[in-house]
């Protein structure tokens, strides 16, 4: 007789780009998403909607306002899960300053109860949500109120909840990030019906233990009670104290807490900033750090003293403590922030010293690996550097959803979880670009307008390719017009950006570049279209061209793996 397949319906909210979605499915084949919603308000352009499509498909997908989404229109499912917005609570501002829950984020929450409040009797049987870790102490006039009012209206709903709060780098994972995660059991679950004593359930025999092992502070535990209304709750728990009764571990139910602090306990592998980065080959210029810029960052980063004065007319000194600088290759990354990318210095942007002992900011791909994402998972042509930055600033360790995945599915079925796509922990320096990743994407990937005239623009990038021997003829007559063919077997570095290639100029062996073309178009396409007796149809890009002038002589230039080189015009012609 055939084993039985498990299948866990998930629904996924707040997806951005799919954290928990790629978690999940990397602990166990079972996790089925089977409708998601991704929606960024105050904007017209819907990055992360575009990434999830692109590497999820629209199957099930929703990029609609989830205040705007009827519960009629979300399918039934068995676990619910959702990094809600944070902004209200977030470490970018104060505590003093956040709205927390009753905050114009903050009050998304609300949606998560109205959904599974309106499902009644059909409400999952667990749910799995993500927030920062400030959550529990939020806000700062009411420490604790925030989570109270969660834990309090989960109650009233049938669910046991337990929580952590983790940092991914005390677990060997790439990045310092601490978040709270946040795991509920109905009644009537298979999981709920194993829970006897709480304190035993939070420190050893619970989802969360096994997913991280851990030891409880002396002297921290403490078990109260939430009591009152939802509004109750809201005008009263933990009023005029200074600290929140949540320790960064423990368990609710029936609105009975049992609470205490954690210390992680790890003794396993572990990752670095240093070994997740690319080769320094592979790096676009503009991402190097000049030596006009270099003071202005070491000055951003550096210890301060500035005296100011407040809009009353006040004098003050605001000071700020020195970072490291560059950043340390031998230890788990800083939190990625969503003001990650761009040129600008910043104190709180990445900064990375090279073999060669050069400055550079990180890649979209390693800003990726630190979240533990597939590589070039944001890789998209309507999708910026700075938006794929922005992008991995508002997501998830991949890798603590899988633990956490892999153990509710053991806790759910008493068996361990199999997985066909597990997260990967060892990154390739040298990552090539994957064709598939542009499967559901329209075949034109980057048009250039036509320009009659044209000024070189030396801030725009150039692709620099070697021309094979049996394509050398082809690129050295002087036609107006060429097509130009990457080489197949992922040999295309995935570092550089499509939609910001402007110019190209073809490498010659032996002579090096003189021919300087503008990009029309970049595709997908294959070799037969310019030796059609090859017969060669395998998917390569494809760039269409349109000569603009040549150097004077060949110039030589170093390319990447002997292939490729992404630069600045400006670098390789001075006028």
């Amino acid at each position: 007789m055939a084993k039985k397949q498990h299948k866990i319906r998930v629904v996924e909210l707040f997806a951005g780009v799919g954290g928990f979605r790629i978690g999940l499915e990397g602990a166990s084949d079972a996790y089925e998403t089977i409708w998601n919603n991704q929606w960024e308000p105050s904007t017209k352009h819907q990055d992360a909607s575009l990434v999830y499509v692109a590497r999820f498909g629209s199957k099930g997908h929703s990029n609609k306002d989830i205040n705007l989404v009827p519960t009629k229109d979300i399918p039934d499912h068995d676990l619910l899960v959702g990094g809600f917005p944070c902004q209200d609570y977030s470490v970018a501002a104060t505590l003093s300053r956040s709205g927390g829950i009753e905050g114009k984020k903050g009050v998304l929450w609300w949606q998560i109860y109205r959904i599974l409040n309106e499902k009644g009797d059909k409400r999952p049987q667990y749910i799995f949500f993500e927030n920062v870790d400030r959550l529990l102490n939020s806000p700062a006039t009411q420490r604790g109120r925030d989570f109270a009012i969660i834990l309090a209206s989960l109650a009233d709903l049938g669910y046991m909840v337990e929580w952590r709060i983790i940092n991914a780098a005390d677990y060997g994972m790439p990045q310092r990030r601490r978040r709270t995660y946040i795991v509920g059991y109905l009644k009537t679950s298979a999981v709920a019906e194993k829970i006897e004593q709480m304190e035993d359930w939070v420190e050893y025999d619970g989802v969360m233990a096994k997913a991280f092992e851990f030891r409880p502070k002396s002297g921290t535990a403490s078990v109260f009670d939430i009591e009152g209304s939802i509004k109750e709750v809201s005008d009263g728990f933990n009023k005029s104290k200074k600290e929140s009764p949540f320790g960064n571990a423990g368990m609710m139910m029936d609105r009975h807490v049992y609470s205490v602090d954690a210390e992680a306990v790890y003794d396993g592998p572990r990752q670095t900033l240093g070994g997740n980065l690319v080769d320094e080959n592979l790096v676009p210029e503009d991402f190097f750090i000049t030596d006009e810029e270099l003071p202005r960052w070491q000055y951003e980063k550096g210890a301060k003293k500035i005296e100011r004065v407040s809009k009353e007319g006040y004098k003050y000194t605001f000071s700020e403590g020195g970072m490291a600088f560059p950043d340390s290759l031998d230890q788990p990354s800083r939190t990625i922030i969503t003001g990650e990318g761009g040129t600008a210095p910043s104190r709180f942007k990445h900064v990375v010293q090279t073999k060669s002992g050069r400055y550079r900011r990180l890649l979209p791909i390693e800003l990726e690996r630190m979240n533990m994402f597939p590589d070039n998972h944001t890789y998209h042509s309507d999708v910026s550097d700075g938006r794929r930055a922005f992008l991995m600033g508002n997501a998830l360790v991949c890798g603590v959803v899988e633990a956490i995945g892999k153990s509710l599915y053991q806790a759910i079925f008493n068996e361990a979880p199999v997985s066909s796509r597990p997260i990967f922990t060892v990154r390739d320096s040298k990552p090539m670009l994957d064709l598939s990743l542009f499967d559901d994407v329209e075949k034109t990937l980057l048009v250039n307008l036509p320009k009659k005239q044209y000024a070189l623009d030396p801030t725009k990038h150039l692709l620099i390719g070697l021309v094979k021997k049996d394509n050398e003829e082809y690129f050295l007559k002087e036609e107006p017009t060429k097509l130009y063919y990457t080489g197949k077997n992922k040999t295309f570095p995935s570092t550089v950006a499509l939609n910001k290639l402007y110019y190209f100029m073809p490498y010659i062996k032996e002579k090096g570049v003189r021919d300087l073309y503008l990009i029309r178009v970049v595709r997908i396409g294959n070799k037969a279209e310019i030796h059609p007796e090859s017969a060669d149809e395998e998917p390569r890009l494809i760039f269409e061209l349109e000569y603009l002038r040549s150097l004077p002589a060949y110039q030589k230039v170093q390319l990447y793996r002997y292939w490729y080189k992404d630069s600045l015009l400006g670098r390789i012609i001075k006028e």
